[in-house]
């Protein structure tokens, strides 16, 4: 028999259903969806539909990033790279109890975008459990980072390794200072920056809330402005906001507040004013209920963003009723 699978012909064997075809073709019948001349096949009749001479199937799957329809029911998309996303909350990987727990948190999250650390593989036992193995890089969009590196050299290299072992160009770099304080060494920032972006990395930047080197960054061609709220895993809250929001005003790419938040309504500060999105990690792992907390901050990133939006009422030095005064009794 001949049929047309995803657009090519192909020749397969009488009698198959639509589950002897699936497997035939190496396919998990969970992760896809098939259509058959049109119409959709419920999961429960791949084993009871046969397959026909001339039958035209559509099997598709789930892949990370954010998809062209999602601009057809989301009015206020985060654009970074050319990439289009729903959610403004990006959450890290690292720090929870276990893998399950990470699953869990970033569900709840919401985020379509999370910051995975590249490290050595265990020879000793390859076959530990792995993030991908609880983290589906079709569903979520994975952001390898530089965490731990201390040297432009290191950032670069760790980060060309990514690329090759993933593929992925959308990055965040991030040159630390010193152990103790994590702050961003911005020189070496800078040249790490400069080499990524010549051999085609869509760099989003880790760095200080300097407005001047913010701006810097952004000329140079990163796609994304990301300053500190405070120190990495401090959870103190937006220290500078004066310094954030001039970044913000001169921004023509997305801004957003990386490190130091550390409860909800820290991120809805950083969102009403005017932060692109968030990204956080301790913040929602060392919480002692993650999975909560996650939601929290799924919940005050989109209400900070929308009150943003919305225009917050001015500042008064005295009262001002809501109800008016004509025809009081």
């Amino acid at each position: 028999m001949h049929i047309t699978l995803n657009g090519e012909t192909k020749t397969v064997g009488e009698g198959l259903s639509v589950a002897d075809l699936l497997q035939e073709l190496g396919i998990e019948p969970r992760k896809v969806a098939v259509e058959r001349n049109l119409e959709i096949v419920p999961k429960s009749a791949y084993a009871a539909t046969n397959v026909a001479d001339g039958d035209r199937f559509e099997v598709v799957h789930f892949i990370g990033g954010g998809a062209p329809q999602e601009d057809k029911v989301n009015e206020d998309p985060l654009v970074i790279a050319g990439r289009t996303f729903s959610s403004r909350l990006l959450v890290g990987t690292g720090k929870y109890k276990d893998f399950p727990e990470t699953a869990a948190a970033l569900a709840a999250s919401g985020a379509e975008i999370v910051t995975v650390a590249v490290r050595r593989v265990n020879i000793s036992d390859p076959k530990q459990p792995m993030l991908m193995d609880f983290v589906d890089p079709k569903i979520y969009t994975y952001l390898p980072n530089t965490a731990g590196c201390f040297t432009a050299d290191d950032a670069v290299r760790t980060l060309r390794l990514a690329r090759e072992a993933g593929g992925w160009s959308l990055v965040k770099l991030e040159v630390l200072g010193d152990q103790k304080t994590l702050y961003p060494n911005m020189m070496e920032t800078v040249k790490a920056a400069e080499i990524l972006l010549k051999e085609g990395f869509e760099v989003m930047v880790y760095c200080s809330d300097d407005p001047i080197m913010a701006k810097r960054l952004e000329e140079m061609g990163c796609a994304a402005i990301m300053p500190l709220a405070a120190p990495i895993g401090s959870g103190l809250g937006i220290q500078n906001p004066v310094n954030i929001r001039l970044i913000i005003e001169e921004a023509k790419v997305p801004v957003l507040v990386d490190a130091g938040v550390g409860t909800a309504s820290d991120a809805a500060e950083a969102m009403e004013l005017g932060c692109d999105g968030v990204l956080m990690n301790t913040a929602i792992a060392a919480a002692k209920d993650p999975i909560k907390m996650a939601r929290a901050m799924r919940l005050a990133v989109e209400a900070g963003r929308l009150a943003y939006l919305s225009g917050r009422m001015p500042k008064k030095f005295y009262a001002d009723p809501s109800s008016p005064l004509a025809g009081l009794i």
